[in-house]
């Protein structure tokens, strides 16, 4: 069997058959471009809103002579044995390619299944036996999509861009497979001190790594180098990852890098992460939100900030610091000021999702010397209301 990629594209492709099958394949030959003409008097749901959508045409009739006119490749998918045959059968008479859905092993070719990773593509085909080329495709698509697989440019792409990836609460195994692909693809990551680093020891040796930093008050890099370094890099030609703890939106000045790119015309895109306001108090059996103890969930960064304290002290449910291990006791005191009940529970859990994960619990009246007496330091997340209550439950 000879191995071949087809571009479809504008070419007329006939799809004999209105069923499930024909409507999955027709899908795909949609998705590559091809100018589909589906041949059966009635067709499946899916089929007739391709063709309300005008993404193909539709002969509302039985196969007839003449049907394969000016195709470069034709699917036979009715469940009628006797018509599949007779398709191949034109087909190969007039020296058109024929896939047939009913029995490989009289077709003159076959749709492989297929994994795709950005640019790449991989098809699997496995001696006419479609559930295993499926099981293997789909053990290939989980490594593409993990990184796990090769999938750099090896010569360097016409234009760069500039990537944001959140890589989660510090668990590299929470990263998103689109982020971690992102990783296996980048030529530059710009990482943060709080994104996960074991993510860094998979990169390829020649990546370059260069440290923002961002620790309080001692920054490797100001935001606006970072910024620069961005767009040099990008303009330049190379796929640049920025890789930040939690999600790169939630008190991430990810919107201020993406502003810079667009404003210096550089590619740009955010892929999503699990943001550590929510999934650590998750990872310490705190939900943000419960049934009968909170509703809303307010977030803020503690460090450098001015909250408005009488605003936060009356929100009748969760409150999220980012980073206020530092001011634990002058916040605790700020909100019983301006009017929370001193024996409103709080938590304050550190390294949270990594193997030291920590959680110390107690109320806006204790939690201060807690902090002092066990030594609590960042990276943390401060929960504060009834919820973190429940870290000594679930």
């Amino acid at each position: 069997m000879h191995g071949l990629f087809l571009d479809l594209r504008g070419r007329r492709v006939v799809m004999v058959g209105g069923g499930p099958v024909a409507a999955r394949r027709t899908v795909r030959l949609v998705e590559d471009g091809a100018d589909v003409l589906v041949v059966a008097p009635a067709v499946c749901e899916d089929l007739a809103a391709l063709v309300g959508s005008g993404a193909v045409r539709w002969a509302q009739r039985d196969y007839a002579d003449g049907d394969l006119a000016e195709a470069w490749l034709v699917h036979t998918a009715t469940g009628v044995r006797e018509t599949d045959a007779r398709v191949a059968a034109d087909a190969e008479a007039a020296r058109v390619w024929c896939v047939r859905a009913d029995d490989a092993a009289l077709s003159a070719a076959w749709s492989p299944a297929v994994a795709r990773a950005g640019d790449v593509t991989v098809a699997v085909s496995a001696g006419g036996d479609p559930r295993r080329a499926a099981r293997l495709r789909s053990a290939i698509a989980v490594l593409l999509d993990t990184g796990s697989l090769p999938l750099r440019h090896h010569r360097a792409p016409a234009a760069g861009g500039v990537t944001l990836v959140g890589g989660g609460p510090g668990d590299p195994g929470l990263i998103t497979t689109k982020g971690r692909r992102a990783l296996a693809e980048a030529d530059v990551v710009v990482v943060d001190r709080l994104a996960p680093r074991a993510l860094l020891d998979d990169l390829d040796p020649d990546v370059e790594v260069i440290e923002a930093g961002k620790a309080p008050h001692a920054h490797t890099l100001t935001q606006a180098e970072i910024n620069a370094v961005l767009v040099e890099r990008a303009r330049v030609g190379r796929r640049v990852v920025r890789l930040k703890g939690g999600d790169p939106y939630v008190l991430g000045r990810g919107g201020e890098e993406v502003q810079a790119c667009v404003a210096a015309g550089v590619p740009v895109t955010v892929v999503p992460g699990v943001t550590s306001a929510i999934a650590v108090p998750g990872a310490a059996g705190i939900p943000v939100t419960h049934r009968g103890l909170s509703r809303q969930v307010t977030i803020l960064s503690a460090h450098d900030s001015t909250p408005h304290w009488p605003t936060l002290a009356q929100l009748d449910g969760t409150l999220v610091l980012l980073m206020g291990v530092a001011r634990i006791g002058a916040y605790a005191d700020a909100l019983v000021a301006h009017g929370r009940d001193a024996a409103t529970p709080v938590a304050v859990v550190e390294n949270g999702t990594l193997p030291g994960q920590r959680t110390t619990v107690g109320t806006l009246a204790t939690i201060a010397d807690l902090a002092v007496a066990r030594a609590v330091a960042n990276p943390a997340v401060i929960v504060v209301g009834d919820v973190a209550a429940l870290a000594d439950v679930l």
